[in-house]
């Protein structure tokens, strides 16, 4: 654990993983809108850039729990300079194939399958170590840090897939080849430990993941918010091609849709600017819930604009909540999980609220085709109305544990206690 204590800001070794994540989150956003809108030209259906969605995002289910296990008992920094090397050559492959115009949709499936797949190792692994970088009164500061790095990226990528894609199919995924290559780079300056020591003997893999799953499912609190994320998250990634095939039919141009998502960018930048004061002022019941029905609010908003412009203005409201939200989620889990624990619990986590972000992805794809965009917004208005209903209702959600003032005691299956 760090124990100088630097302002943020000039503290070299969070500043170095900062930036270079600041770099790769950009060019990750930029193939976010690059991937449909290739699909969209080739194809013509919502259905299979859905299908490409779900490729990408698969490995949430698939990889999230294993994946947790391995990142607590491997060198997280190791594990994360292989992944961006592994995810620049898979891209790289695709701007080959651009280039020489042999892409096909089965290619395109599996780099965003092994894209995905690296993306999981890479996010436990960063956020495992964040509290070896920076110290524990500062941690509540660089999780909004963080989050106004993913939704500047957000602001700038988004915008910025639509102009490059315009330019030449290749050029986003190009730009991203090279977000990944910069982000090795800084990883590698950086000194710190990311990880403490590790207790010598060790169990099976699936011994030590049952007793991650176990430790989290014994956290009331932790259990009901990863229950209530997981379905936000399905509705959530549903919206995302709702917007673009919208926005397309109100004759959008692929740099007007980046401008969409570039206001839903902006609008998360200023939650994430206020995220650490209203995260300290406010309960953190009352960030929770409130969130909830703010979101519920901005999906029905969508369903009226009959200018693509206004999708962005009404999603950049709900955009806001988000980074609050996120950081007090946040801050929670890292002070109640111990350090040798944080790659288990945030997979077993991840695998519930983010395991719903392929489901959503191909349900979305699946409604817009069978329904149209603006029928789905309906539907999806009125799913997650009944989210922030179940919100309010939990007496657990209302009334979360008290956050404890020093790091969590090390734990292990002889003497694990009974969830808050």
């Amino acid at each position: 654990m760090v124990d100088e204590q630097p302002g943020l800001w000039r503290n070299r070794d969070f500043m170095l993983l900062w930036t270079g994540q600041v770099v790769s989150t950009v060019g990750i956003r930029i193939t976010a809108l690059a991937y449909p809108l290739l699909v969209l030209e080739q194809t013509g259906s919502p259905a299979v850039a859905g299908l490409v969605g779900f490729a990408q995002t698969l490995p949430f289910l698939i990889w999230y729990l294993p994946a947790g296990g391995l990142v607590d008992r491997w060198d997280r920094k190791k594990v994360m300079l292989t992944s961006d090397a592994v995810r620049a050559v898979a891209l790289a492959s695709v701007v080959v194939a651009l280039v020489l115009d042999q892409l096909t949709l089965p290619q395109i499936l599996v780099v965003a399958f092994i894209d995905g797949t690296m993306f999981v190792f890479f996010q436990l692994s960063e956020d495992a170590a964040l509290p070896h970088v920076v110290p524990r009164n500062q941690l509540r500061t660089a999780l909004a840090q963080n989050q106004a790095r993913v939704q500047g990226a957000e602001l700038v990528g988004q915008p910025l897939g639509g102009v490059l894609f315009g330019i030449g199919h290749a050029v986003p995924f190009l730009v991203n080849v090279v977000s990944y290559v910069v982000s090795f780079a800084t990883l590698l300056l950086i000194r710190p430990a990311f990880q403490g020591s590790r207790d010598a003997q060790r169990r099976h893999l699936l011994v030590e993941v049952g007793f991650g799953v176990r430790w989290l499912w014994q956290q009331r609190f932790l259990r009901a918010m990863v229950a209530l994320v997981g379905a936000t998250n399905l509705v959530f990634n549903a919206l995302v091609l709702a917007i673009i095939v919208q926005a397309q039919q109100l004759g959008a141009s692929p740099a007007l849709i980046g401008g969409i998502f570039a206001c839903y960018g902006a609008g998360a930048i200023a939650g994430a600017l206020a995220a650490p004061a209203v995260a300290a002022r406010l309960p953190a019941a009352v960030v929770l819930i409130g969130a909830f029905w703010v979101w519920a609010l901005t999906f029905v908003a969508l369903t009226v604009p009959s200018k693509p412009l206004w999708l962005g203005v009404i999603a950049a409201g709900g955009a806001m909540a988000g980074p609050v939200f996120n950081v007090v989620i946040s801050h929670f889990r890292y002070a109640l999980t111990p350090d040798e624990l944080q790659g288990r619990t945030l997979g077993a986590a991840r695998l519930v609220a983010w395991g719903t972000i392929p489901l959503g992805t191909l349900a979305g794809g699946l409604l817009i085709e069978a329904l149209g965009a603006g029928n789905t917004f309906v539907v999806l208005a009125a799913g997650m109305a009944l989210i922030a209903l179940a919100s309010t209702a939990s007496r657990t959600v209302r009334r979360p544990p008290e956050l404890p003032a020093a790091e969590p005691a090390p734990v292990s299956p002889a003497n694990m206690e009974g969830g808050r």
